[in-house]
């Protein structure tokens, strides 16, 4: 179900026709709106919302041969919530009289590569309209030429229809919705100063915003549904087991304040979920306002320090809720970020929107070179590892998801809230230990999740980060997570914090820039964060990156696999140079 206010965003169809009557117009109709039903089927057998939905797409009423008919379909299309706009055709039409003006829907057109009719004479004439009235869209055009009564969707054509929709339907998705700051700058990490101006521009987003007491303000008060904390207990205590306490004798609590603290950070969790998306139930017990919620598709919890020096820490409900499922089942994943890192934050909402699943967020901790794991293990570093890797671990909101316990196949992986089964969730908490935290970092308690990805998921780790002078600029790397022998982790993985969960990392290399090898994807990282998500979604990012013109400054995906608006090849022959231009040409996207 639908958790946040509004209506999802669906896909509008556009059958765009040559609008000459006596012959011409009549005799591509049904051809033409064919195609349009091509579409919709497609899309609807294939894509869902990352809350399980169905997308829907809705075709507009006719063909649309000029302006009249345009004007109509853009009226039917804001009247049913349409986010993402494709327009078809297998002819010659009207360039700029049959093209979409909404200056903020994404925008693509698929043109027939046909030779008894020039689709692709239209599809050329209306992307230079677009390009001159500043509505850049994205070409979609078949390699090979089909036959007029051929009613396949070749797989170059599908694959780009995909792309473009399910990168669309997150930007439709993300616009209005809220960024819920919880506290302010965590340790002065730049990613947690939330700029309102970037989410309001670049994302069309709300920004919101509480202080921490408010978690407490709502503890001691009791506002929290009493009767599902109990339920939650329950839960947790028969499936969250305890580490060892790891803390020095003298700075160890007692039995009953760890008792105190898990109940508090259980009620933590139900707090932080109803203030980003509300509870009806809250209403009931008289908390009208508390009810409503922030209407918030991300948020992110400072903690540290003003909070965790008193306080027990948020890794317990960060955790949770960045998880696929709690005491009330297997659902979709919330979005939560550690330090109030809203800035990875977003490269979460964008993982999560395009590949439906739970997102982890890390530290980029350590490269651990070939030569260094020999020098302090006396072992050598074989298979995938062998070159070299990042040291993922962080104490906060990696999702229980992201150890690997659910298989695709007999391949460990990450997946869509539907497709998991109980006993996948049984395995991620089985393999998943919470240790008391570290008195060094948080003086006031609370318990870490510990566990240790298994090797062998496609994964793909995203960051976005702000540029004086240049704005945001997203930088990504695939690759996949790292399985080496257990008493090499152990010697390295003892040597941080060993109460926190760890993901060894290993990026795709080419050998050329960023990605010389696995010590320049480290070095040349923009922070100290990056939140991985399940797959290889890299091009996936690229499209989504380019409809809300945020350059990327950092990739390893193959040339062939880039998919922008037909305009960026106006601004330059070298790819990544013509991303920055266009970018700050045409500018934010919500002016």
């Amino acid at each position: 179900m639908n958790r946040l206010r509004g209506t999802l965003p669906k896909v509008g169809i556009r059958p765009a026709i040559d609008g000459r009557l006596g012959g011409v117009r009549e005799s591509l109709e049904g051809q033409t709106m064919a195609m349009a039903m091509r579409v919709a089927a497609l899309i609807t057998s294939e894509l869902r919302h990352a809350d399980g939905s169905l997308v829907e797409c809705v075709i507009a009423d006719s063909c649309i041969g000029g302006v009249a008919e345009a004007a109509v379909t853009a009226e039917k299309f804001e009247r049913e919530g349409v986010g993402v706009s494709i327009t078809v055709t297998p002819c010659w039409c009207y360039g700029s009289e049959t093209i979409d003006m909404n200056p903020t829907l994404p925008k693509a057109i698929w043109g027939f590569n046909g030779t008894e009719r020039p689709g692709a004479v239209y599809l050329a004439a209306a992307l230079a309209g677009h390009n001159q009235k500043g509505l850049p869209a994205f070409s979609i055009y078949g390699h090979d030429v089909q036959d007029s009564t051929d009613t396949n969707i070749p797989a170059d054509v599908k694959e780009k229809l995909l792309r473009f929709t399910k990168a669309g339907i997150a930007v439709a998705t993300i616009r209005g919705k809220s960024y819920l700051s919880i506290g302010s700058v965590s340790m002065g990490i730049a990613g947690s100063i939330v700029d309102a101006d970037f989410f309001q521009t670049y994302l069309g987003m709300r920004n919101e915003y509480v202080d921490m007491s408010e978690i407490n303000r709502r503890v001691n008060e009791n506002i929290f549904d009493k009767d599902e904390f109990i339920k939650a207990m329950t839960w947790t205590k028969v499936n969250c087991k305890e580490g060892s306490d790891q803390n020095a004798p003298s700075s160890q609590m007692n039995r009953a304040r760890k008792d105190e603290i898990w109940e508090y950070v259980v009620k933590m969790t139900l707090i932080i979920r109803d203030l980003m998306i509300g509870n009806p139930k809250l209403a009931k017990m008289g908390f009208g306002e508390e009810a409503l919620g922030h209407n918030a598709i991300v948020s992110g919890f400072q903690g540290q320090r003003q909070w965790t020096d008193h306080m027990p820490n948020g890794d317990f409900s960060e955790a949770i809720l960045n998880s696929s499922f709690d005491w009330n089942g297997i659902r979709q994943a919330f979005l939560v970020a550690t330090e109030n890192d809203c800035l990875n934050g977003v490269a979460m909402l964008f993982g999560h929107l395009l590949s439906n699943t739970a997102q982890v967020f890390a530290d980029v901790r350590t490269y651990w070179s070939p030569e260094a794991v020999k020098r302090v293990t006396e072992k050598t570093l074989k298979g995938i590892a062998a070159q070299g890797m990042i040291h993922l671990i962080n104490s906060g909101s990696a999702s229980l998801d992201g150890n690997g316990q659910m298989a695709i196949g007999d391949k460990p992986a990450m997946k869509p809230y539907w497709e998991i089964s109980d006993q996948e969730v049984k395995k991620c908490l089985n393999t998943t230990t919470w240790y008391p935290a570290s008195q060094e970092y948080f003086r006031g308690g609370g318990y870490s999740s510990n566990f240790l990805t298994r090797g062998g998921m496609p994964v793909t780790m995203s960051r976005i980060n702000l540029v004086k002078g240049l704005g945001p600029v997203l930088q990504l790397a695939e690759g996949w997570t790292a399985e080496i022998p257990e008493d090499i982790h152990k010697l390295l993985d003892d040597r941080t914090d060993k109460t926190w969960p760890t993901t060894w990392f290993v990026p795709r290399i080419n050998g050329a820039g960023s990605f010389k090898d696995v010590y320049s994807v480290m070095y040349n990282w923009g922070a100290n964060h990056g939140a991985f998500s399940y797959g290889h979604i890299g091009a996936d990012l690229l499209t989504l990156s380019s409809m809300l013109r945020i350059p990327v400054c950092m990739h390893n995906i193959e040339e062939k696999d880039v998919f922008r608006p037909s305009a960026w090849s106006a601004f330059g022959m070298d790819q990544e140079g013509s991303d920055y231009r266009a970018c700050m040409t045409y500018g934010v996207l919500y002016k």
